[in-house]
């Protein structure tokens, strides 16, 4: 990867953990391939350890930086979630034609984005979902004041980052951003009927982000027949991050030579 391309990232003061590379990144490999998207606010450092296990068994790995991300936070304020998927598709479409056979997967709302490109393309071979945010921790008053609050507050401090040290991305939370985030979510769930791909959910114990209830919702409603569901004791909320990622990557290659 050139100096130039990773100075989108590298030191960037807009970036906590700005000192990593969290630029988009293409593993090349054998013929299965996989996308791997990072999530809200993330970059690509949010799924680098485990794409780095996927390439070393001899998987593709390609890993968009999706649009709004890495640059600065009041660039999320100006996107729709459409653009995220876009943007997906366009790594989605490099890696069909590269591959024979494509998984996708992701982080938090990357594993949203891996359920919405499944329920678009069926020829894809299954979804790899990491603490996946089809629900928050968010409450009703968390949402009412988020609402109020968008259209005269750019940005709002987190409580926490909720994981790794090594997580990269944005400090605070960009308002607008949230709320297409949110409508995401929406457009998502309306979509998990559509998904008869095989599908595997790891969740942390530890998550402060995602509830609990999240993979139990995908569970019931994707029309998938493979479908597993594991949760990590000792992971967060950056599951991919935490100590249990050499686990997560193994059994992720297992379901994955199992259903290919």
């Amino acid at each position: 990867m050139s100096n130039e391309k990773s100075s989108i990232t590298m030191n960037n003061p807009n970036l906590h953990n700005s000192h990593l590379d969290g630029d988009a990144f293409f593993l090349e490999g054998g013929k299965v391939g996989i996308f791997l998207s990072h999530g809200f606010t993330a970059t690509t450092a949010e799924v680098r350890l485990v794409a780095d296990e996927f390439h070393r068994v001899g998987y593709t790995v390609s890993a968009p930086l999706l649009p709004g991300h890495g640059t600065k936070p009041e660039d999320l304020n100006n996107l729709r979630w459409q653009d995220w998927v876009e943007s997906g598709e366009e790594s989605l479409q490099n890696l069909f034609k590269t591959c024979e056979q494509v998984w996708v997967g992701g982080a938090s709302m990357g594993g949203m984005l891996a359920l919405y490109l499944a329920s678009q393309y069926p020829q894809i071979c299954g979804s790899l979902l990491y603490v996946p945010a089809i629900r928050t921790m968010m409450s009703k008053m968390d949402l009412l004041q988020l609402y109020l609050g968008a259209p005269f507050v750019k940005e709002i401090a987190r409580d926490s980052l909720d994981g790794s040290d090594l997580w990269q991305g944005y400090a605070g939370l960009p308002l607008k951003g949230v709320i297409q985030f949110l409508r995401f979510q929406r457009a998502t769930i309306k979509r998990l009927s559509h998904i008869h791909q095989p599908i595997l959910i790891f969740q942390g114990r530890q998550d402060l982000t995602v509830a609990p209830e999240a993979g139990e919702i995908i569970m019931n409603g994707v029309s998938s027949e493979i479908k597993e569901h594991h949760w990590m004791e000792f992971s967060s909320h950056s599951i991919l991050l935490d100590e249990e990622y050499e686990d997560i990557a193994r059994l992720s290659v297992e379901f994955i030579e199992r259903n290919t």
